[in-house]
């Protein structure tokens, strides 16, 4: 029974998985590009790489028992691939492209999940501060599975609730209960944990009013109502098809979601962090409401939603890549000089390395057709920055596309006295620093 025979592993998976992490922390120490998004005593933090790594990293700059809340929404064992919509312009109109986003897919099975989960759970208790709080964000093929795991890892008396988001979404069956909410498994490090009770509407039974004494009651336009401590069923929309929020992202979660999570289990000098960044909405949150953050993912999807949903108002924050940097000028300058110090930069044409991107033959079509009609639709990002003696980058000056604007401006102009270096990413994630010769 092949239930049984997993239930039979779980002690093997648990034992391997802290020796795994024991042996991660005593490891040699990782070394990253770092990438400085403006200047800052304390920057947020943007891993580009291996969760694994990234709090292999943490542990070793002193950040053990430091961090007071975690969200993860790992993978969900769906045994699928997960796309990435992107808009380009072509000149005339909106182009959508699908690209591999990240796989959701295990050769060994569920045995090879649950040891890739546990680990990084191992090592995220070591980050956890001891009033620290960890949200798994998890679904009904894994949850159960997960909770027996995290009583082992966190203790039992730790658990404080199994959260239930609730949603409408499309797709109904005719063979079982419509499958419309995820599980969002709650432990705390200690006892002495921060929590924020949130207040949520309690609608009067026949949307009238009460008039009890000492209940203050509220009205809109659905009827009477009054204010209670947050449930544990949440219902909050998904990120639909004409949200604002959208950007593409097939798993992406909502705002409201964690800003839920952030402002029940994190104060304004708290660290939050997501080990598996996705489309960044974790960052963002915290980000808009004064706390710091870290962010990790492996895609390079993941990285570039982050810079562009933070906007260019945003605290400084640091990008730490364990690839190195790829100095490739892929894109062709025009360079004017306008006095002693500003130059004109005229954007010509971008070359886009289409052996790096996984893409469909149809979608392969119409990036091969824009490529050579209108190359620039591809920058996502552009920024102008120097090199410090440690081959750190500091970037001082950025541009993004914009929801409303699906192109970069063509033009810009720049102190060559003050930046030395362009840094591109395009919108499949391609990373690239090119110098800047007058």
């Amino acid at each position: 029974m092949e239930g049984l025979d997993l239930i039979r592993d779980l002690p093997a998976i648990l034992e391997g998985s802290q020796r795994e992490a024991e042996d991660i922390i005593k490891g040699d120490k990782i070394d990253f590009q770092v990438e400085n998004i403006l200047r800052g005593a304390e920057p947020n933090l943007l891993y580009k790489c291996d969760n694994i790594q990234a709090m292999k990293d943490l542990l070793d700059k002193g950040y053990k028992s430091k961090i007071d809340l975690i969200y993860i929404d790992p993978p969900f064992f769906s045994n699928t691939n997960y796309s990435h919509r992107i808009e380009v312009f072509d000149g005339e109109k909106n182009v959508a492209i699908e690209t591999l986003a990240y796989e959701d897919t295990w050769k060994d099975g569920f045995k090879e999940y649950l040891q890739m989960l546990t680990s990084r759970l191992f090592l995220m208790k070591e980050l956890l501060s001891d009033r620290g709080t960890i949200y798994v964000h998890l679904d009904y093929r894994t949850v159960h599975y997960v909770k027996v795991i995290m009583d082992c890892i966190f203790g039992k008396d730790n658990f404080l609730n199994e959260v239930i988001w609730a949603y409408k979404s499309g797709g109904t069956s005719y063979r079982y209960f419509s499958r419309k909410h995820d599980n969002i498994l709650v432990y705390t490090k200690t006892q002495d944990y921060i929590f924020n009770p949130q207040k949520e509407k309690s609608y009067n039974r026949g949307l009238k009013p009460y008039r009890f004494k000492n209940v203050k009651e509220y009205q809109d336009e659905i009827g009477w109502y009054t204010l209670v401590n947050l449930k544990d069923v949440w219902q909050i929309d998904m990120v639909g098809r004409t949200s604002r929020e959208r950007v593409g992202y097939r798993t992406q979660k909502p705002e409201a979601l964690l800003e839920r999570i952030i402002l029940s289990s994190s104060n304004e000098d708290s660290i939050v962090a997501d080990f598996f960044g996705g489309s960044g909405t974790t960052a963002l949150v915290a980000e808009k409401h004064n706390r710091r953050w870290i962010s990790s993912d492996l895609g390079s999807i993941s990285s570039g939603l982050i810079r562009k949903r933070l906007g260019r108002e945003h605290r400084p924050y640091r990008i730490l890549n364990s690839s190195p940097l790829r100095w490739e000028d892929r894109l062709k300058l025009q360079i004017e000089k306008l006095d002693i110090n500003y130059h004109k930069i005229k954007f010509l044409e971008y070359d886009l390395d289409l052996s790096q991107i996984k893409l469909n033959k149809k979608n392969r079509e119409k990036v091969e057709k824009l490529q050579n009609t209108n190359s620039l639709a591809f920058i996502d990002y552009i920024a102008f920055g120097h090199l410090e003696n440690n081959d750190e980058i500091i970037i001082e000056y950025e541009e993004l596309r914009r929801p409303d604007k699906l192109i970069i401006d063509t033009e810009m102009e720049v102190d060559l006295n003050l930046h030395s270096i362009i840094r591109i990413v395009d919108v499949f994630g391609q990373e690239y620093v090119q110098r800047l010769n007058d």
